[in-house]
């Protein structure tokens, strides 16, 4: 019921077309009346202070003081009645006076019955009638300049007749109309960047810094290439100290991507490809969350291995889908994200509560569990999950995922050579079946486990039940079965081009490439020797021509450094 009045103009008369929260003729600002609910489950406390005792219960407030509730279940007619009363008490004259025709349960429009002129309600008819005319005609005049992008063309109101002024929606101002790599200062970076919901690619560089200096031919090539389709800029942190300590840049270059508050750092390669590639898809998210049907979805499949897919029905509220959004942002460079309510795809996954979010890699989906609305706008909680299963199910190491996979897992690495085509293809594929296979394994075993541990707890049940023992019974059936309180060793599959980092692999493992293609076992938390280890247990001490740093910082030594992140050219010389 709150998106049908959230939703409803106010006043009929008044053609504005201009954004909802900052327009006058809208619900929320026009009576300045509110909706909102409170889960006493999760905060008792506050629904204790407001002595609710019994579910549901509706209360509306005035000025932070409760003017009257309402207790047990009502129908739709019966809350849109009470809010009405309310309403016209607000703005007098400004309801139907043969009230409203409401929308069934589901459904995602309904035809008003608003008269074009308000029918007085209050205790002077005349008086009411003239207020309610006034106040279209104020809203008509002022509302249609009101919001951003609106230009009044016709400025000769009259005050006599009714105004006929027009308004015209400007279209949006494509970003990098120039093609270039803005310079941006203290000043211009509050008033381009941070105060705005623009996207913006940004470098933060030194001058002196070498790797800056060598990634400077592709990030302006990147920059044409980006032209009318992602803003792109770069501060010279020699000259804007405070701006760069303020975004806390801790090594040059370091490559930000802004949006609408927020940002997250590129950690990728600096080829002129990866910088391209990161910025299609930066320019992909802020275009928000694409529904698709199956078709569509099968076309992403064909040249996306991972894609994170939320299924909605039409009950889905506004907030579960304004929760969806705010994860575009974080899963840039690493996954797509898409929506569907196409019954095809419901009846592929096996979808029968919604909204639902799984991810599909390589066709074989893993589903977040919590299915409680709460959880599902949970943002950081999704996020969390996110980030366990965004990798490929058999993905390449590189400096930018090392830390991902290799983090607290048992890892099955194989060494692989690209020149040796064929054998690489054949290798890739073995492997790869060789997850798919683990993957059927480890899902039966969960599968076992939970029925088991739930044959546990029934027999619990049943033994209390038949000593008549209310206190076990009610001990036994208290019992939560959470399989993510069980630890489990992590297993992840993934390759590493052994040709390319042939002097890595060499002194990490004691292998070569060249000898033919090999599969190392790795287990951070078992180390027999030095040359079974991984990470910061085995590296020698950092050389720049072994590990290529790609920062001029002094170097993290938790993380693997695979490779630089220069252009190609320097990626060669480094190794």
């Amino acid at each position: 019921m709150y998106e049908f009045y959230y939703t409803s103009d106010p006043l009929p008369s008044a053609k504005d077309t201009s954004d909802s929260d900052i327009s006058f003729n809208s619900f929320t600002r026009y009576y300045d009346f509110h909706f909102a609910k409170e889960d006493c489950a999760a905060y008792s406390d506050a629904c204790g202070d407001k002595k609710i005792q019994s579910f549901p219960t509706v209360i509306l407030f005035k000025d932070g003081a409760e003017v009257k509730r309402r207790t047990g279940a009502t129908d739709m007619k019966t809350i849109s009645d009470w809010v009405e009363e309310r309403l016209e008490t607000i703005k007098p004259g400004s309801r139907p006076s043969e009230g409203l025709k409401l929308p069934k349960a589901g459904d995602d429009h309904v035809a008003g019955s608003k008269p074009a002129v308000p029918a007085a309600k209050d205790k002077d008819a005349a008086k009411g009638k003239a207020q309610g005319l006034k106040q279209n005609e104020i809203a008509e005049e002022l509302g249609v300049g009101a919001a951003v992008g609106i230009a009044l063309k016709d400025k000769d109101i009259s005050t006599k007749t009714k105004s006929t002024v027009q308004a015209t929606v400007l279209p949006k101002e494509k970003p990098n109309q120039m093609g270039r790599s803005v310079p941006l200062t203290a000043e211009n970076f509050q008033r381009l960047v941070t105060t705005t919901y623009d996207s913006w690619f940004i470098k933060f560089y030194a001058p002196w810094c070498p790797h800056c200096q060598a990634m400077g031919a592709a990030w302006q090539a990147m920059s044409r290439d980006m032209k009318g389709k992602l803003n792109v800029g770069e501060v010279n942190c020699d000259v804007e100290k405070r701006l760069c300590k303020d975004v806390r840049v801790k090594g040059y270059p370091t490559l930000l991507f802004f949006q609408g508050g927020q940002r997250i750092e590129y950690e990728g390669l600096r080829g002129l490809g990866d910088l391209i590639g990161f910025a299609n898809k930066a320019v992909i998210a802020g275009e928000g969350v694409k529904d698709v049907d199956a078709a569509e979805f099968e076309k992403l499949e064909e040249h996306e291995e991972v894609i994170f897919l939320y299924l909605y029905d039409h009950a889905t509220t506004s907030e579960d889908f304004a929760a969806l959004e705010r994860l575009t942002l974080s899963l840039i460079g690493h996954a797509r994200i898409v929506k569907t309510q196409d019954p095809v795809l419901y009846q592929r996954f096996k979808i029968s509560t919604w909204p639902r979010l799984l991810v599909s890699r390589d066709g074989k989906p893993t589903y977040f569990t919590a299915l409680a609305p709460k959880d599902m706008r949970d943002t950081r909680k999704v996020l969390g999950w996110m980030q366990t299963v965004w990798q490929p199910i058999v993905p390449e190491l590189t400096a930018a995922n090392a830390k991902d996979i290799m983090g607290g897992k048992l890892v099955v690495l194989a060494i692989l050579s690209r020149e040796r085509s064929d054998e690489f293809v054949i290798a890739k594929r073995e492997l790869k079946n060789a997850a798919l296979e683990w993957i059927d394994k480890q899902t039966q075993a969960f599968q076992l486990e939970r029925q088991e541990l739930r044959d546990a707890k029934q027999l619990r049940i049943e033994e209390a039940e038949d000593r008549n023992d209310q206190r076990g019974l009610r001990s036994a059936k208290s019992i939560r079965i959470n399989m993510d309180d069980i630890e489990r060793k992590e297993v992840q599959f993934a390759w590493v081009d052994g040709v390319f980092w042939e002097r890595w692999v060499k002194t990490t493992f004691g292998v070569s490439v060249k000898d033919g293609e090999r599969v190392v076992v790795n287990d951070e938390e078992v180390c027999p020797s030095p040359s079974h280890c991984l990470h910061h247990k085995t590296n020698p001490t950092p050389e720049p021509s072994l590990l290529g740093h790609h920062h001029h910082r002094q170097p993290d030594r938790t993380k693997p450094h695979l490779d630089p992140r220069d252009s190609p050219q320097d990626r060669r010389l480094a190794t």
